[in-house]
């Protein structure tokens, strides 16, 4: 499936981009997990996007409220403060709980496992080494495995004319995946 969406579509970047370099990772890292049964959770994505729009609703009633300034002046005070409010929730909860990850999953159906994942990526300024972590969507489960950490450079993964080779970085994620899934059996 992977070597046939390759054929039709290369995935091709500007290598001299590191934030477009990791935008193409980990958009194919989510594929790859997505593909391996894990459904994608949006709830903390719904969450932030209920905040933004309760910040936004603020914004607009401060700005719109029929009296002019000197009348409005304590309803501008609350708004203000809510404003101050729900944008410091919203700085927390991104500082938090999403900290790098890009992919929040479900445990896949049929298993055994009550907890999903966190996947989640660094690509440093100013260097070639992508670090991919897997880790439990619940640290504290019962169910929870070790957190898994893939540092490779970039270089292995893509041609000299920025074009991804999926099938070595698919395995590479993969491989990954099965060692976080392979941590449980060993116990």
């Amino acid at each position: 499936m992977a070597s046939s969406s390759a054929a039709k579509n290369p995935k091709k970047t500007n290598l001299l981009d590191h934030h477009s370099i990791k935008h193409l990772l980990d958009e194919s890292v989510a594929e790859v997990v997505k593909s391996r049964g894990y459904a994608e959770d949006l709830r903390l994505s719904n969450v932030r996007l209920l905040i933004g729009s309760i910040i936004i609703a603020i914004a607009l009633l401060a700005q719109f409220y029929p009296k002019k300034f000197p009348e409005n002046r304590d309803f501008l005070i609350v708004c203000i403060g809510l404003y101050l409010v729900f944008n410091g929730l919203l700085q927390f909860i991104s500082y938090t709980k999403e900290k790098n990850a890009i992919l929040f999953t479900y445990p896949p159906a049929g298993s055994f496992n009550s907890t999903g994942l966190v996947v989640s990526s660094k690509l440093p300024r100013f260097s070639d080494m992508y670090t991919l972590t897997i880790a439990s969507a619940d640290p504290k489960s019962i169910s929870a495995n070790k957190p898994v950490v893939l540092t490779k450079s970039v270089t292995k993964w893509f041609t000299k004319d920025g074009v991804l080779v999926e099938g070595l970085f698919w395995k590479d994620v993969e491989k990954l995946i099965d060692d976080y899934n392979g941590d449980r059996k060993s116990k």
